[in-house]
């Protein structure tokens, strides 16, 4: 990672702007620095609470850890881009969510638009969800012939992924044959555990291990994400590097110089002590569009928890939101100007778009059309990122903003890796397990019981069992 110079580190250093946090630009309904200086005893308890778990949190040393397999991801993604037109992934949550976001974020809008000789690399599809009119549209569109799966799912038990796999390993050994199957699918599992693996292994497929220590939603920067990220060009590289320097950043216990550890600081007092339990994520680019998806899961899976303290129940958590500038302006902003006071809003700004764009004259004898000529698409929309800050503000709603001197490969890896401490502060904060996701086994063990797997009969018993709807409360 030496490669990257400090100079070039600096300059594409992600910032963070909280004033509009604090009570001096907001008022009555901001955060107080004085609240800030009284969480000095728990922020230090969060932060070596966080220090002393890294050896279990090995999603924070992905970018030491995986260096050793990039030659190997590297070497898999020349084979898929030179033996198909289309790289499928099969998977559901963090499995998706992160691929979808890092390749909306580094190559073309409309990549799977473009001709082979303009993309240059395959399309990329990635399946997350089971609905039947969903699998059969993707089977519509792809050439088998053509195309190479990857099936994501670290326990192997993901009923929506093995669902897939099955539909899709059908497909490939009626079409190529047992002995043809590795030539069209790779596995990213568990070293040992699991269906994924020992079908793997039978197979003998190309296969990638999810580490141990490293959950769904914090696996982006290991093969889950990196191999999808390097079929379609990315440099993966410069990704672990940006997020090896925004570890390197929040690795002191200085408060307001750790921009993860501040992140976490102001919106857990915004929950306790302000009432602020939806949390916005805004960013006016539409190349961090799915950013906000990946964030949503990431907080909302990780700090929705409850536990029990005494005699009552506890619920943590912040409801996640994602909007896109200057998109939902024009459907969610009335809200956050003259709504309620129960949200933060993260906006996210771009020092740099990758493209100018001039807006030409066309109807300059229009005054309310023509003073938009002779500007630029790029001023448009930051005049509009900063203007919407300021109706928030002056309305005295909380926002922060993330500013990105660019969208490439480094600030990408900065980002995640930000936004991934954040959360894990902010556990320790709440003093909450981030890490666990009981409320989401709940519901794959019904299902489980619901389609008849062995072992969950209990709880089809307990379905069965369960209160009856009341016709007259259907219409």
């Amino acid at each position: 990672m030496s490669t990257y110079s400090k100079e070039y580190r600096h300059d594409m250093r992600v910032r963070i702007d909280y004033n509009n946090m604090l009570t001096q630009a907001v008022g009555e309904h901001g955060i107080d620095p004085e609240e800030i200086a009284d969480m000095q005893e728990r922020m230090q308890a969060a932060f070596d609470g966080v220090n002393a778990k890294r050896d279990a949190m090995r999603w924070r040393d992905l970018y030491k850890t995986q260096l050793d397999i990039v030659d190997e991801i590297e070497e898999t993604a020349e084979f898929v881009r030179n033996n198909c037109d289309n790289f499928v992934v099969l998977g559901i949550g963090g499995s998706a969510l992160g691929p979808i976001a890092v390749h909306q974020a580094l190559r073309h809008q409309h990549h799977n638009a473009l001709s082979k000789d303009e993309r240059k690399v395959p399309r990329l599809y990635v399946e997350d969800n089971v609905d039947p009119e969903r699998m059969a549209a993707l089977l519509d569109v792809i050439d088998l012939d053509k195309t190479i799966f990857n099936v994501i799912t670290k326990s192997g038990s993901t009923s929506e992924t093995m669902a897939q796999l099955l539909i899709i390993t059908r497909l490939l050994i009626d079409r190529f044959g047992e002995d043809g199957l590795r030539d069209h699918l790779i596995a990213t599992t568990d070293k040992e555990k699991g269906n994924l693996i020992i079908i793997a292994k039978r197979y003998n497929l190309r296969t990638f291990i999810v580490p141990d220590g490293v959950g769904g939603r914090f696996s982006e920067l290991c093969p889950v994400g990196l191999i999808a990220a390097a079929v379609c060009g990315a440099d993966i590289r410069a990704m672990l590097a940006g997020a090896e320097y925004m570890d390197e950043l929040c690795s002191t216990d200085e408060l307001h110089k750790n921009p993860a550890l501040m992140l976490a600081v102001l919106e857990v007092l915004a929950m306790e002590r302000h009432g602020a339990n939806i949390s916005v994520l805004m960013p006016y680019a539409d190349s961090l569009k799915f950013m906000a998806d990946w964030y949503a899961q990431l907080w909302a899976e990780s700090l929705g928890k409850k536990k029990l303290s005494g005699d009552s129940m506890l619920h943590f958590g912040q409801t996640p939101v994602k909007a896109l500038g200057v998109t939902d302006q024009h459907s969610q902003v009335q809200i956050y100007t003259d709504g309620p006071f129960d949200k933060t809003i993260t906006f996210i700004g771009v020092d740099k778009y990758r493209v100018d764009f001039e807006i030409p004259h066309a109807f300059d004898d229009i005054p309310n059309v023509a003073f938009l000529s002779g500007h630029t698409l790029n001023e448009l929309i930051q005049a509009e990122r900063i203007a919407t800050e300021h109706a928030v503000t002056v309305s005295g709603h909380m926002n922060k903003t993330i500013m990105l001197p660019i969208v490439n490969e480094f600030t990408i890896g900065q980002l995640i890796m930000l936004f991934e401490l954040q959360t894990a502060f902010a556990g320790e904060l709440l003093g909450i397990d981030a890490f666990d996701q009981p409320g989401v086994e709940e519901g794959k063990n019904a299902t489980y019981a619901l389609l008849g797997k062995a072992g969950y009969e209990e709880k089809l018993r307990e379905l069965q069992n369960s209160a009856k709807k009341e016709e007259k409360y259907i219409i």
